[in-house]
């Protein structure tokens, strides 16, 4: 009985052990797998982290690249506003004065100009008609309602068109270079401002030259700093009045072809029309 109890025992030990070392095994594994957890969190944590500083890196990029951009963009602004401080702003006034309003001139004469074209070719034709149908007053109606040089000429000839052709003639002439006068209006003070831009800028050089003499003289030595700033003051004023001038002159000279356009198509205008009365005093006499 005993030896029964006993190998019943011994049985029992041996089926538990491998229960117990499978557990054992088991209990490993979980902790094999939480070590793995843990490991891979922590390397999940490490990667979104530098995600994030890459993030914030290319954040500071982007924004050093917009303040770069913005420095580009204004820097011509900025580059001109230190010029004109470094040209001193009394004489670079004056250049920006005589800019300004020369340029007022400019548009001025150009909106005149560009109001009084018309096509002169069409008018004529339909003046043409109407005279040679005998309606004077619708003539003249017709130039009344049409705008420009051309116009007014026409009308000034059909107001004498009963008298002899030397007075109309002479009548047509007188009031074209009236308003020849007109269309030259304004531009002597855009030649006047086209000589005075230059000028300031050549006597801001005068100023600056003394200047630098002047800081030579109290600095008691001929320094490269000394000199430099005199000069600079000089060069700048002397750019921007010549600068200036240019830009005028190419105003200028664009007024200039259209007051010589309107001034041909007057005189084209005005033989046509001396024609066209001549042809009406025939028919009438006749």
């Amino acid at each position: 009985m005993k030896r029964l109890i006993s190998l019943m025992a011994i049985i029992g030990l041996l089926t538990l052990a491998p229960m117990s070392m499978a557990q054992t095994a088991s209990s490993k594994d979980s902790v094999a797998q939480v070590t793995t957890l843990a490991d891979d969190s922590a390397t999940a944590i490490s990667y979104i982290d530098s995600l994030a500083a890459d993030s914030s890196t290319i954040a500071l990029d982007d924004m050093e690249l917009s303040e770069d951009l913005d420095g580009e963009a204004g820097g011509v602004h900025h580059r001109l506003k230190k010029m004109f401080i470094d040209g001193t702003p009394l004489f670079m006034s004056l250049v920006a004065l005589a800019l300004v309003l020369g340029l007022a001139f400019c548009i001025e004469r150009i909106t005149y100009l560009t109001l009084s074209e018309i096509n002169a070719k069409r008018l004529m034709k339909d003046i043409d008609a109407k005279v040679s149908q005998g309606d004077i007053e619708g003539a003249k109606q017709l130039c009344r309602d049409t705008r420009g040089p051309v116009a007014s000429v026409c009308y000034q000839g059909l107001m004498h068109i009963n008298e002899n052709m030397d007075d109309i003639e002479r009548s047509i002439y007188s009031y074209g270079s009236v308003q020849t006068a007109k269309l030259e209006k304004g531009t002597s003070w855009i030649k006047l401002f086209i000589a005075m831009a230059p000028s300031l800028g050549f006597l801001g050089t005068v100023i600056g030259m003394v200047m630098a003499f002047e800081q030579i003289q109290l600095a008691g030595d001929i320094g490269p700093t000394i000199v430099a700033s005199g000069m600079k003051v000089a060069l700048i004023t002397t750019i921007f009045g010549i600068v200036v001038a240019l830009i005028l002159q190419l105003f200028y000279s664009y007024i200039t072809s259209k007051i010589e356009h309107l001034t041909s198509q007057m005189e084209e205008s005005v033989v046509t029309l001396l024609d066209t009365i001549m042809k009406y005093k025939h028919e009438h006499n006749d």
